[in-house]
Parts: C-alpha cells; structure tokens; sequence
C-alpha cells in the first residue's frame, strides 16, 4: 500500500476516479506503539535464514540443534533448501546423502517442521530442489520448449523437400519457402516432407521448429536432477505439484510450512508449449503460423507480432504457473512465496496473482528485481516485501563481515525491502572440520562463523526496522513507467524473453540518478496495474516510452486532466501495440490530449528534475549524493528511514516534506531515541542509518543534552589474549607470524577507575576509532561489500564487570557504557571477532575430484582459490567519551 505526500493529495474528484483508498488505515498503530515496536520489535519481523541441505545429507539431531541455534541468534524461521551434495557418503563423518523425496529425506523434513513449530519458528518450504522448478519427474515432452528456425536451400525447380528428423520433444510448426524472409510465403507440411511450388531460381525453406531447451535443474540434490519444467503448459506445473508438493507437504504433516517457495524464473531459453497457437489465436484473434518468421526477421509486422507473441507468453505463465501454483497453495492451507522475474515473460503485474512476492539484488540505483517486487507490492496493497538478501555479499564464503551486511541491508530497504531472506544458513555435519560447510557464493549465517556470538544484535537491527517499514503506507511521489510494450515488441526468439532483465540492463542511469540525487523516491508502475489500480502518486514519469497500450493511455489522460502530473523523458508515446493496431493514430491522438493538460512536460534526462522542481518539491531536499531515504505515512504522523551508502561521513540540513514542528530521531542500532527538529543538522557515519519520526502523539525522548566533550585515551594497562597467545600490541592480529592464520576470538582487558562526577556525563562511550575507506575497490559484477577499513576487524561484543553491554559492529563504532559503569575500579573486557578467512587462507582449497567423478561438476567454489590472512582484531587502543552520544 502506498499514499500520496501531504499538501500534493489530488483532489477529491481525481482521487476517486484513479484510485481506491487504501484499506485499514485505522487499524494502523499510532505513534505510542510504534515506538514500543521499536524498541522491542514483534517476532515476525524477524529475519529468516535460507537453510541449505546439502545433498540430503542431514541428521535429526542436528537439525533441532541448528534450529535452536537460529533462534538463539535471533532468526525467525526458516526456508528448506535442498541443493548439491558437498560430500560422498562418509561413514567415519557421519554422512549420507538421502535421495530427495525418499522417506529418510522426507522423515528429515517432518523433524524440521516439528521442532520449528515447537520452536516457534516460520517454517517454509522450496517447492523444489535447486531451480527452477524440474527433475526426474519431468519427461521431454513436459519440458522448457523454445522454437527454432532452420534454413534449408532449395535448388531451382525443387517441388518438395525432406525434412530433417525429430528429436524427442520436437515437432515441425511451420514452413515458408522464398529467396529471402522478407518475401517467403508458407509451405504444406506432410509428415517429414514440404510440398511447394516450382521456381525459377534458388530459394530458401525457413523451416520453424518447437524444440525442448534441454536445460537441466541447477543446483539440484541428490535424486532431483532433471529437466527444467515447461512453466507456460498446466499439465506439466500439476504434474510438479504432483511429484514434489504432495509428498513435501504431507512430510509437513498438520504442521503446514507458512509458505512454499519459488525461487527466480530462469527458465532460459523458454519461449513456447505445445499449444501455444490453438492459445494465440484464441487471444490475438488471429493465426501466428503465417507471421512466425517476423518473430524471427525484422519486417514491417516484427513489432505487433512479437508483441502480441510476449503478451500471450505472460498471460500463459501467469494463468498456467502462478495462478495453478496459488491456487494449489491455498487449497493445502499455504501461502505461495515467489520470485516472479526472469524468464518466461511474467510482467511487473504477474506479482499480484501471488501471495508473497520476493526481490533480489542490492543495486538500489537501477531498476532490479527488487524495485520490480515492492512497486507491485505497493501498487496491489501487500505490506511485506522480502528479498533474498545477501546473495553475492563480499564472496566467498565467509568473507562478508557485520558492517557488509548493514552495508546491503540499508540499500535494500531503500528499495522497499521489509522482510530479510538472509541468503544463508549451511547445514554443516557436525564432525566435519571448521568452518564447516558453505555455499558456493554468499555470506555464512550459521553459528560456525567466528564472529557469531553478534549475529543476535546483527539481526535486531534488521528486525527493528523491518517492523517499522511495514507500518503505516509507502510514500512515493513518482510513478516509473516500466516500458513493457516496447520491450516485448522487441521480444526475438534466441534471446530470453525477460522483461525485467532487459529493463535492468537497458533503462537509463541517468533518469534514476536524477531522481534519486534530486530527493524523489520512485515506484515502478505498468499499465496493467494502471487499469486494474488507477495512478496513486503525484507523479507519472514516461521514460523514453515509443509504444503503449491505448486502454492504458486512456487512464493516464485522466490522471493528466484530472490535475496529475505527467512528464514525458523524451518524445511521448506515438505508437500502439500490437499486429491489429500497429497502424492506429490513436496513441499520437492521446499524446496530444495528455500534453495538452496544465501539470505536464515533456524533457530530456538533463531537465527532468527541473521539471519535477516545478510541480512538486522533493520529499527529501538537500540530501548530500548517496544518502536515501524511504517515508511512510502514518496514522498521525510520519516516519523516514534515512541512510548513508557510502564510505564517506555526512553532514547536511534536510528538508523533509512534513510540517509537524516535532520529530525524533531513532537509532536502529542502539534502540535509543532523541529529539529532532527539522531544520537540524543530521550528521551520519559511514554507512549509517537513523529513523526520523514526527507527529503530536510521539512520548517524550531523551533530550540531547549539549556539553563540552571529553575524552580518556586507554592508553596502556591492557592485557590482550588472541586465541590461546597472549600479546602486548594492538595492531592487526596478522601482524604476528604465528596468528597469521588464525580465526576466532581474541580478548582485550584491562581496569577504568570512574568518579562520581565522571558518571554525571549523560554518556560514557567506548570509541574503538573512525576507521577511513581505505583503498576504493570497485565492485564488479552482483557482489556487494562495505568499502571501509573498520578499526575493529570484524566486530566485539564489549564486557562492564562481567556483565554484556552490548556490541561494536558498524559506524560510529561507538556503545555507551553509562548504565554499567559504576565509582570506582571497572573491568573492561572487549571480546574481538574475526573472520574465518585467516583461517581458510592456511589450508588448501577443498578438492572435490572424487565428488564431481560421482555427481559431475555442480558448483564452483567463489573466489576461494588464492585466500589470504585479513586484518583482524582492534587496530587501535580505544578511547572513552564523555557527554552526549
């Protein structure tokens, strides 16, 4: 759900006309109990862990006591992951790989669910091993399809022509015969043989045929490997469900997962099925078969038929898959959670037929899937958008660190994210050597990583602010037009029909640079949701859009005359979609209307935020590059998530776009809350994030209480313990030869005499030091990391006479130790954890020859051939601070 900014509502009139209210606006928390949430945030909101299953080779006892573990750091749940094996059956280890869907597999299963309910813990289930959706069950005939085009010559005076054999899952569809595509005409096929006329020069028979991809399910378990499934043909989805969801959900039992799974459609290649003409006829009105080669061949038809062929696509996955597999779902009392992206051609509106639609990628500056997932959740009034987070997090495994993890986190909540898929947990044997077990790419979350024993305050701030960004409604000013119409009329066979990727490679940086850098949060939107929602924000942007759906077109000449504002980034739309229409004036006739209104522009790249200026002031004015922010209208009030991307401090005066003169500032990491007046000066650490709340009803915070800082450098008196070596310096742990590869927990103690008068100072901080960016590394490919040297490597968990005062993992590196600190003579102790590289760094590189000569080569390993010792433990001798935090 979504509202428009205060002050900028379109009228009454407009309003009822383009869109209906959101629902239970007075069932939404006020102010009081939001903070209540924040300080002590509700269980569901609570990340879950993605839970790999190696193989199959899982144990009972191990997974009560991994379940307990996630919980005990501060999970929520889990998702069942069955993938690759990592091991041959190795009886002195104690492991076996169980057959996916065998009894001892699904008895594994029934264990997870018993004890994660009795746990209290979300349950869900990947509808699959691997993905996509496929394995053994799957036959040729109910696999991928695709079509082809072979080109045959055909000497002078040929009457006919053999046809080259069929494959297994291939059937001919159609044949043309011409000296060139541009003037081939269609050809009678019988049986193996194409019959047509003589001629009197060399031709060429452009013979079109529906063939299997042949892709095999990636990632599969033990006894799941298989074709991939035909994801537009309903016999071969039931058959799915058949197969695979009956038995895992009957492993359930009366403990049904909270939901099942679907990860990202990859379904490469996929572009037919078998009755995919009957089904285009039936909805284009008229036959494919005499167009196909304009699918193939750039002519005057190209674009109507090959919109008209992405259109029936995405209308085949959405009714066959989506709608089959929702419904199957809520039949056994299960929600469906789904990564409704990639290929076949789902569109951005596809997400409404599913019940929990899920994101993926960290680059909040372009438009990824996980823009593509919250703008259709805010557009069909879902609260929650998941994302599987974390994915390619400073690879390999167990390279990413607290503050990566803060680092990606905040930029995807910048994109609407609310609900963290933490991506993920490694099943790991329990005799097998540490670190244990990994994926082939992405962060480690399990409790076999050194610097576990922070995961629970890691994961607080994650809960705290997936709480908070359900409340309330999305406030978006600018409606993004997803080019829909223009990337499925460029839809060619050999290419994947994606609409999503080739919107994330293609739109322009520069359109979403200015909006973001200009202070204007953005939604995609597409003219599904324009006919089935009406245009809900003040904004409607029309980025370089050549075709559009004249129904569509139509709703957004209201929105323009009902007083919204439309802006056109470049020429507007002059083409409608479609074999049918392709010729209509229809479009240029409405262009003309729209443009025509008061509230609208037509602009380049360069003068679009200009333009914006002089409609509508950003919500977020005067936000130094890199900082984002995302704002939620509440009953009452308002809240913005605000946060600094970069490496770099920050310091700036920001407008925000509301006109309570009261406000607070929360800290997610720290729970605390102060207070703040607009027109303040906010000041963020690198990668720092703060909460802004205003509103009447909020409680009294801490005031900020200005004094003169004073600082105790703890110089000397330390005693410094790093594994079982004992050691005077400070420095990176690497420094010495002998802890060079050595992973684990080093600790720093030493005795603080505090007076009375010390503890009057409203807080007494531990400063572990700024840190600095270090060398700028670019990141290349999906990988995203925190480009910072911490002056803690990689996070302490800090002691006050024996007693947990809390943890230092992210910026400002600072935790008060007021509240423990007592007159007199204090134990500090500060407990220092690194990574597992150091370690890893000292052995070889796992070699999986014996398993690849079983399995074949499933996985490869992610940036773990050449490993080295990293900086580790404090780098400095910290400092206490007195006076305000």
């Amino acid at each position: 759900m979504r509202a428009t900014r205060r002050g900028f509502l379109l009228g009454a009139s407009a309003l009822g006309l383009l869109a209906a209210s959101p629902a239970g606006a007075a069932d939404r928390p006020g102010l009081a109990q939001l903070a209540a949430g924040f300080a002590r945030p509700p269980a569901d909101s609570r990340p879950m862990a993605r839970w790999w299953w190696f193989g199959g080779a899982v144990e009972a006892d191990e997974i009560v006591r991994e379940i307990k573990a996630m919980k005990a750091g501060g999970f929520g749940g889990f998702e069942i992951q069955p993938v690759y094996p990592l091991s041959l059956d190795d009886l002195k280890l104690d492991i076996r790989n169980k057959p996916y869907l065998s009894k001892d597999f699904l008895d594994m299963v029934s264990v997870a669910a018993r004890t994660g309910r009795a746990e209290g813990m979300r349950a869900d289930m990947t509808l699959g091993s691997g993905w996509p959706f496929g394995g053994p069950h799957i036959d040729v005939e109910h696999a991928a399809a695709r079509i082809v085009k072979q080109d045959l010559s055909v000497p002078v005076g040929a009457e006919a022509a053999d046809l080259p054999a069929l494959e297994a899952g291939q059937r001919y569809v159609a044949a043309f015969v011409g000296t060139s595509p541009a003037d081939a005409t269609p050809v009678q096929i019988s049986g193996a043989r194409a019959t047509f006329a003589k001629a009197s020069a060399d031709r060429t028979l452009y013979l079109v045929l529906q063939t299997r991809t042949r892709q095999q399910v990636k990632r599969p378990t033990v006894g799941s490997e298989g074709f991939v499934l035909d994801h537009l043909n309903a016999q071969a989805v039931r058959k799915h469900l058949e197969a695979v969801g009956e038995p895992l959900l009957a492993a359930f039992g009366d403990d049904r997962p909270h939901a099942i799974f679907s990860d990202s459609l990859e379904a490469y290649g996929s572009n037919w099925t078998d009755d995919l003409l009957p089904e285009f006829k039936a909805r284009r009105g008229y036959d494919l078969a005499p167009h196909l080669l304009s699918l193939f061949h750039d002519t005057d038809r190209s674009a109507g038929v090959r919109y008209d062929w992405g259109l029936t696509l995405s209308e085949l996955v959405n009714e066959h898959y989506l709608s089959q597999v929702s419904a199957w779902a809520k039949s056994r009392q299960t929600l469906f959670r789904s990564q409704t992206y990639g290929t076949p051609a789902v569109t951005l509106s596809s997400n409404r037929l599913v019940d929990l639609a899920e994101g993926e990628g960290a680059e909040w500056r372009q438009a990824n899937s996980t823009r593509w997932a919250s703008s259709a959740n805010h557009l069909y009034g879902q609260p929650v958008t998941s994302a599987e987070s974390f994915t390619w997090l400073h690879k390999g495994a167990f390279r990413a660190t607290p503050l990566d993890i803060k680092a990606e986190a905040d930029v995807l909540m910048l994109q609407g994210v609310n609900q963290f898929i933490v991506h993920g947990w490694p099943y790991s044997p329990p005799k097998v050597a540490e670190p244990g077990w990994a994926l082939y790419a992405a962060a480690v979350f399990n409790d076999h990583n050194p610097w576990w024993p922070v995961m629970a305050d890691v994961n607080l701030y994650l809960q705290r602010l997936s709480h908070l960004l359900r409340q309330g409604t999305s406030v978006a000013d600018v409606a993004l037009y997803v080019p829909t119409e223009d990337i499925m009329s460029g839809f060619q066979p050999g290419k994947d029909v994606s609409i999503n990727d080739v919107l994330r490679k293609t739109f322009p940086e520069a359109i979403l640079d200015g909006l973001l850098d200009g202070g204007y949060n953005f939604d995609l939107i597409d003219g599904d949701a324009i006919l089935r929602r009406g245009i809900g924000y003040n904004v409607l942007l029309l980025p370089h859009i050549e075709r559009i759906a004249p129904e569509a077109y139509e709703r957004i000449r209201a929105f323009a005359e009902a007083g919204g504002i439309v802006i056109a980034v470049g020429a507007p739309p002059s083409k409608a979609v479609g074999l049918k229409d392709a010729e209509s004036h229809r479009v240029a006739e409405l262009s003309k209307a729209v443009f025509a209104a008061k509230r609208t522009a037509v602009t380049d790249e360069a003068g679009l935020v200009g333009a914006l200026n002089g409609f509508l002031p950003p919500d977020l004015g005067r936000a130094p590059k890199g900082v984002g922010y995302v704002h939620r209208r509440l009953a009452g009030g308002d809240l913005y998530f605000v946060a600094n991307t970069t490496n770099a401090p920050v310091a700036a005066t920001l407008a925000f776009g509301v006109s309570d003169p009261l406000g607070q500032a929360w800290d997610p990491v720290t729970g605390t809350a102060d207070s703040f007046r607009p027109g303040s000066e906010v000041r963020l650490a690198p990668f720092e994030s703060r909460v802004f709340v205003f509103g009447r009803d909020l409680a009294a915070p801490r005031e900020v209480i200005p004094a003169d800082e004073r600082s105790l450098p703890l110089t000397g008196g330390w005693r410094v313990k790093v594994g079982a070596k004992t050691r005077e310096a400070f420095g990176s742990w690497t420094d010495e030869p002998s802890l060079q590869h050595f992973s684990g927990q080093g600790a720093y103690s030493r005795d603080i005499e505090m007076t009375a008068a010390d503890l009057n100072a409203p807080a007494i901080a531990l400063d572990l030091g700024a840190g600095g960016p270090g060398v700028a590394n670019e990141r290349k490919g999906p990988g995203y990391y925190a480009q910072y040297d911490a002056p803690v490597r990689d996070a302490a968990e800090v002691y006050v006479n024996g007693q947990r005062a809390g943890a230092i993992w992210c910026a400002p590196f600072l935790l008060d130790l007021k509240p423990f600190l007592k007159a007199g003579r204090n134990r500090l102790e500060i407990r220092v954890y690194n990574t597992a590289i150091n370690a890893l760094a000292g052995r070889p590189p796992t070699d999986y020859t014996a398993l690849r000569a079983v399995y074949g080569d499933r996985f490869q390993p992610q940036n773990m051939a050449e490993l080295k010792p990293l900086p580790s433990g404090l780098i400095a001798e910290p400092t206490l601070r007195f006076g305000p935090t």
